[in-house]
């Protein structure tokens, strides 16, 4: 496919632009990309993961730059390696796994935004997982049997407390 721009130069870059809920789809040579100041992958100006993690980093939960809050950013730091939260902001990473614990507060809203929770669940291997999703399923039952006896929905919390023992059952005979 030759580049749209040109039409000289074979187009090996593919982009698909959403403007204002209008899709665009452009096919250009690595040449024309330039001279339009597109972005391209694996240059200097190009894409990377931390450039994406940098852009969660810059915003809070209600989508606000924290440009604001710069000062107070600038003054969290590790006490082991030093990295203040500004470097990590900037280049996606952290100095030490001592980070963790300097930045905890900033990151758990980071870790909900981008996958959505705190607390990995991971896959079950279909083979031998079989205690392990009885277990999931006990957890989750038990949980929803503690909101129903909040709400005195004891006919509900009966059956779910009935449910929990066939299962406990299951498990033990395994």
């Amino acid at each position: 496919m030759l580049c749209q721009e040109c039409q000289q130069r074979p187009a090996t870059l593919h982009f698909t632009k959403i403007i204002n809920g209008e899709k665009n789809e452009f096919h250009i040579c690595e040449h024309c990309a330039r001279e339009k100041g597109e972005m391209i992958p694996g240059t200097s100006g190009g894409f990377s993961i931390h450039n994406l993690l940098s852009g969660f980093l810059d915003f809070d939960m209600s989508g606000k730059t924290q440009s604001g809050g710069a000062a107070q950013s600038q003054q969290l730091h590790c006490e082991e390696c030093g990295m203040t939260y500004a470097q990590f902001r900037k280049i996606g990473r952290f100095g030490c796994s001592s980070c963790y614990k300097y930045f905890d507060g900033k990151i758990d809203p980071l870790l909900k935004r981008v996958h959505g929770g705190t607390v990995h669940v991971g896959k079950v291997p279909k083979r031998g997982g079989a205690d392990l999703q009885i277990q999931r399923e006990i957890d989750k039952l038990k949980q929803e049997l503690q909101e129903r006896i909040e709400k005195q929905e004891f006919e509900t919390a009966a059956q779910l407390r009935d449910r929990i023992r066939e299962l406990e059952l299951q498990r033990s005979q395994r």
